[in-house]
């Protein structure tokens, strides 16, 4: 073996040397990372105590590891977040997320203003859009109507429209009275809403107004028939259908329509003081289920007023109290339901506010028609399942309800 070839194996020895020496390097830094990285998620877990979350079937001791557990996650944030905190948002976003864990779609808690806001449209005075909400078949919020002349109707939405985003922020998912309160706001400032309508995502520019809802309109039909459409059950409501019923009848009319299409539902009260209008005395209006199997039967209070003949207008947009009522008076025997099957939302919920403002709104009872059909996830399925052509003009519905009260 001459000097080359001692230099060339030496220089390949040396080349084997340096690849193992790499390799080796590199498996040392594999290995260190993961001890480093092992070893920084023992230090963590041994100095702020964060242990796994093992949930117990007793919900007391569930409430006492949820609080240990926070306790443990804001010491972390306390010495190592590097941005600003809102306590009031975390403590609102801390409930958020406790109540919308029970998967209720109906449930949820209210900031002050949220509730505030809530209660003024349950008052039927409030600053917004104009806009009704409702729930399709797939649990989307959409909207279920639009108040006549308000920022809502002159832009064009549309009954059916789903609701996806508000100033950008995506709402789906979040309760319809969270979507109502992101929506709501001050007179004369802009709110954008997007929708989705078909296959098309429309963007709609909306100036807030100060809008008084009416919850009632009327109109004198052919043949005597008196026409009252009721958008919403609101507070008043009741009396305004009342009021309507004998201005009506006043200018002769002697049978009625009573249009709940599109409408959404609202305050059960209202539902059964409209049912007590045309349903005989001590006649049962509606029955409710509690959580612990206890049932409660609601009945009329006063003397019928409403005797004529009558038919009810629904839609796959009717739901809540609209099916309550529709449900009491066709289950009283002498009032025919026109339309599609309902929403089926045959649950109530109970509002419980707190000392700082703040409301719990909170599933608390299931309902069923006086004759104890269930609706909740079915619905009410008319006397006369009757599709209405979107692409007429022609009220379908209505004309069939104008033919049986002929």
């Amino acid at each position: 073996m001459d000097d080359n070839e001692i230099i060339s194996e030496y220089e390949k020895e040396k080349k084997s040397l340096k690849t193992r020496l790499i390799v080796i390097m590199v498996l040392v830094a594999i290995i260190v990372a993961i001890a480093s990285s092992e070893f920084t998620m023992f230090y963590y877990n041994k100095k702020y105590g964060m242990a796994n979350i093992n949930f117990s079937e007793n919900s007391e001791e569930n409430i006492e590891i949820i609080t240990d557990t926070l306790k443990s996650f804001r010491e972390v944030i306390d010495n190592k977040y590097i941005g600003e905190i809102d306590e009031r948002k975390m403590l609102d976003e801390t409930i958020k997320g406790y109540i919308n864990g029970l998967g209720d779609q109906y449930s949820s808690y209210m900031t002050k203003e949220e509730w505030e806001a809530f209660e003024a449209s349950a008052l039927g005075n409030y600053v917004g859009i104009g806009i009704f909400m409702g729930m399709d078949t797939s649990n989307n919020v959409v909207v279920a109507s639009t108040i006549k002349q308000s920022p809502a109707e002159k832009a064009g939405l549309k009954a059916g429209d789903i609701i996806v985003r508000v100033n950008e922020e995506d709402v789906i998912g979040m309760p319809s009275d969270v979507i109502s309160s992101k929506i709501k706001g001050e007179v004369g400032s802009k709110v954008k809403v997007t929708v989705v309508r078909g296959t098309e995502t429309l963007d709609f520019n909306l100036k807030r107004e100060e809008l008084k809802v009416y919850h009632v309109e009327t109109a004198m039909l052919e043949n005597n028939v008196g026409y009252i459409s009721l958008l919403t059950f609101d507070e008043g409501c009741a009396k305004e259908v009342e009021e309507a019923y004998k201005s009506l009848k006043a200018q002769g009319a002697k049978k009625f329509i009573l249009d709940l299409r599109n409408n959404s539902g609202g305050l059960v009260d209202e539902a059964l003081d409209i049912a007590d209008l045309a349903v005989e005395k001590d006649k049962t209006l509606l029955v409710t289920l509690d959580s612990e199997g206890n049932k409660e039967y609601s009945k009329a209070e006063r003397k019928q007023t409403i005797t004529e003949d009558m038919v009810v207008l629904v839609n796959g947009y009717s739901a809540s109290a609209s099916e309550i009522l529709a449900g009491a008076l066709r289950d009283s025997g002498n009032v025919k339901i026109v339309g599609t099957t309902t929403f089926g939302k045959g649950v109530i919920q109970g509002v419980f506010l707190l000392d700082d403002g703040s409301a719990l709104k909170l599933t608390i009872n299931e309902y069923f028609t006086p004759n104890e059909t269930k609706i909740n996830k079915i619905g009410i399925e008319p006397d006369y399942v009757i599709e209405q052509n979107q692409e007429t003009t022609d009220d379908e519905q209505l004309n069939k309800a104008l033919e049986i009260l002929k």
